[in-house]
């Protein structure tokens, strides 16, 4: 049976652990550092059989070159054309990948980064820093634009598809998405369930798609309403009535907030 596992790592990341108990073995999403992962292996008794990257930031691939010093023919899946040097098995959009009985699909997802990319099926997806919960990555090399289509794709998997993206923001998003949407009655109460679930220290991951749709500000731009809080500041420098200038307003205001 297979199972998705967090190995926590840094103050805030998840190392995403795709575990086969019956092949006693394990993929990772993602390792920023080695070590949590040794750990975990160690721990449950796994053989490291295979790491999937989302793109090049230091604290989704540092843990790439250890991982490897004892078995250099692991295959690591990443974006093709990227920075980060340690992938052997490069990816385009609409390239598939198979991770035991689970089938992923390769979407390009430029914004964050320009190498960025997904692993999507219907089921479940790993996000790394593109859609999180409640929030989106900042834009470090692409534009608005570009994120909001690469959200786009994301938005249109099922409702039930389970997110896993890389980083405890969710809190921190939430503010921000209450800020934009006070009186958004669905985002207030999964809040609360939110902050509760931090205050045992509990993981707030993973999100669904139907959710985000629900309470996320960035997959909401498309709503005119969305931009209503605006501080004014920021309203004389988008145009409005475009979908993905409202997103870039928001996303803006969130990068000060």
């Amino acid at each position: 049976m297979v199972q998705v596992k967090a190995i926590k790592a840094f103050s805030d990341n998840y190392i995403w652990c795709i575990v086969n108990n019956d092949q006693q073995s394990a993929w990772v999403v993602d390792p920023g550092q080695a070590d949590p992962v040794n750990r975990y292996l160690d721990e449950h008794n796994l053989t490291l059989a295979g790491i999937l990257i989302t793109h090049h930031h230091y604290d989704h691939t540092d843990g790439v070159e250890p991982l490897l010093k004892t078995n250099r023919d692991i295959p690591v899946y990443g974006p093709r054309h990227s920075p980060f040097k340690g992938i052997n098995h490069p990816l385009s959009e609409a390239d598939k990948v198979t991770v035991y009985d689970r089938t992923f699909t390769v979407l390009a997802t430029p914004g964050h980064t320009l190498d960025h990319i997904c692993y999507v099926n219907d089921e479940l997806s790993f996000t790394g820093d593109t859609l999180f919960s409640a929030g989106c990555g900042r834009l470090f090399e692409g534009s608005a634009e570009q994120m909001w289509h690469s959200l786009c794709k994301l938005k249109s998997l099922p409702n039930d598809c389970k997110i896993y993206c890389t980083h405890e923001y969710t809190q921190a998003n939430l503010a921000f998405a209450k800020a934009v949407e006070p009186t958004n009655e669905a985002l207030l109460t999964y809040s609360d369930k939110i902050d509760a679930l931090r205050a045992n220290d509990d993981i707030s991951l993973p999100t669904t798609i139907a959710t985000e749709k629900q309470l996320n500000p960035f997959l909401r731009s498309h709503l005119p309403h969305i931009t209503d809080q605006l501080p004014d500041t920021l309203k004389v420098n988008f145009n409005l009535n475009e979908p993905w200038q409202r997103f870039a307003s928001l996303r803006a205001w969130k990068d000060n907030f």
